[in-house]
């Protein structure tokens, strides 16, 4: 009889485990006989200062089947809503980036292009942030639920959210709710490869075996222990245009009866920006700074300037900000962190491997002998753009009014990316339209105007003179939009007074369990 394919993914965090549910999934679905295994060692450990997510971590539990209210309790999650970016623009200016899309629930009239409601926004001089169900919630960190006269929970319109949690528990999570995988406890200390052609036939562990595969999936992280160390993959270094290179985290604790962020902070520094995202029971935090302007000793005084108290910082991290040139050789492919990296501003790393291995099992996944070459390139040009795409929505972020420090004089300076340049005097000329952003990624969710849009309005890159050009071609579409912009607004200023606060939901969830 023959054997069924067998595909190992090397590291069991959060990238390794999606991983592993989503091929797992993908090959029943398409009857591919095939073995999964995850190489993963208990004595290798996680710094857990948080991570976010987007939304499309909510669209990988639902398509699981699994119990969202299950996954807050067992993770410490909490919701995200969006982004808080302070000091961006200027000292003393915050905007919001609510990833929910108003477009979602109107029907346009015929012809409408995309977007309209934005660029009615704009042309009128309103936050785009305020027309969005999450505006609001946000600004009063509530939930998306309230409680009916029963006692029962409420779901608060039917757009998807997004969470935050400790990445360590969350593997932990996807780890217990995998059936049929395998799991091997191992630290990789080698390979052996095919002469002939070079791929890994097998892993040398740390027990002295060897563990034989067809296909590797490396979710070492930082590590790259297959794809860079073993493999030499060539890397795309971004450092030019993301200016931060090094990061110092650290753990606030939530008091008992404090309310809770429902977003991201991204609040920018002297010398970078930090974040706070919320677990349960506290703030795992974080400075993302560029040592080429300050020393460790400083972005720690600097951070406890900023908050008013002390931190003990639990790690130095240095990072090389980039991507790899081919995410896919031979019969390996990296994933997460070992694939790329930029800094946590936007969530792109877990949302990346999501939609890169949705990629890869809905469009290549088949018995490893029958991949060709030509798949291979493919799939690298789309996930290649893919982070490129990411690169440049995060550089965009640093299109600021600031120039109070070094650091911020030079980002305005040196480091814009020829790319974002472009596409801002575009924007400059016509609004942004979601045919602006070609489709590769067959239809999976991407960085697109959705999210764009409160960015750019944020950051003041936008020009209402041409937004209301664009709105007086169509007086009837001004007229709708005009209507339903009021409409939304009202709206969801009347169901944030209405909302659970963030606390008393996540309460709520425990009790439940």
């Amino acid at each position: 009889m023959e054997q069924p394919s067998h595909f190992v993914i090397v590291g069991g965090g959060t990238a390794g485990w999606l991983a592993a549910f989503i091929i797992q999934d993908s090959a029943r679905r398409m009857k591919l006989d095939a073995k999964i295994s995850v190489v993963e060692s208990s004595r290798i450990r996680t710094v857990g200062v948080g991570e976010a997510t987007t939304a499309a971590f909510r669209v990988f539990l639902q398509h699981f089947k699994i119990d969202e209210f299950e996954f807050f309790r067992e993770t410490e999650a909490t919701f995200k809503l969006g982004i808080r970016h302070q000091d961006w623009r200027r000292k003393g200016y915050t905007y919001y980036g609510p990833i929910d899309d108003p477009h979602q629930v109107v029907a346009p009239p015929p012809g409408a292009p995309s977007d309209y409601l934005n660029v009615y926004a704009v042309s009128a001089g309103k936050k785009v942030q305020d027309m969005h169900l999450f505006g609001p919630l946000l600004e009063r960190r509530k939930a998306p639920y309230a409680r009916k006269v029963d006692g029962s929970l409420l779901r608060l319109g039917p757009f998807h959210h997004a969470f935050h949690f400790d990445q360590s528990l969350v593997g932990q999570f996807l780890k217990r709710k995998s059936r049929g995988v395998e799991i091997v406890d191992a630290v990789v200390e080698g390979v052996e490869r095919d002469g002939q052609t070079g791929d890994i036939r097998a892993l040398k562990l740390d027990s002295g075996e060897l563990l034989a595969a067809d296909f590797f999936i490396d979710a070492t992280g930082f590590r790259k222990r297959l794809i860079v160390q073993e493999l030499q993959a060539p890397w795309i270094s971004y450092a030019r245009e993301l200016p931060v290179n090094r990061a110092l985290p650290f753990w606030l604790d939530i008091k008992e009866g404090d309310e809770i962020n429902n977003y991201t902070l991204a609040w920018a520094q002297e010398n970078g920006w930090m974040w706070q995202i919320p677990t349960q029971t506290r703030y795992g935090c974080g400075y993302v700074y560029s040592d080429e302007f300050t020393t460790p000793e400083q972005a720690k005084l600097e951070v406890e300037r900023a908050i008013g108290r002390e931190i003990e910082v639990r790690d130095d991290i240095r990072f090389t900000i980039g991507r790899l040139e081919k995410a896919w050789i031979g019969n390996c492919v990296a994933v997460g962190l070992s694939s790329s990296f930029l800094e946590p501003l936007e969530s792109t790393s877990i949302h990346g491997t999501i939609v890169q291995m949705m990629l890869f099992a809905g469009h290549y996944l088949k018995e490893p002998g029958k991949m060709t070459q030509v798949e291979r390139d493919d799939y690298n040009r789309r996930v290649g753009r893919q982070v490129d795409d990411f690169r440049t929505f995060v550089n965009t972020h640093y299109v600021t009014e600031r120039d109070d420090t070094p650091f911020w004089r030079n980002v305005r300076a040196e480091r814009l990316h020829s790319e974002t340049k472009e596409r801002l005097a575009r924007w400059r000329q016509e609004m942004p339209r979601t045919e602006h952003f070609p489709n590769y990624l067959a239809g999976l969710p991407h960085i697109e105007t959705q999210l764009h849009y409160p960015v750019l309005d944020g950051l003041g890159l936008l020009d209402p003179a041409v937004a209301k050009a664009e709105m007086a071609r169509d007086p009837k579409l001004r007229a709708f939009a005009k209507k339903t912009h009021d409409a939304l607004v009202k709206e969801y200023k009347q169901a944030a007074t209405q909302a659970m606060g963030h606390a008393e939901f996540l309460e709520a969830v425990r009790e439940m369990g």
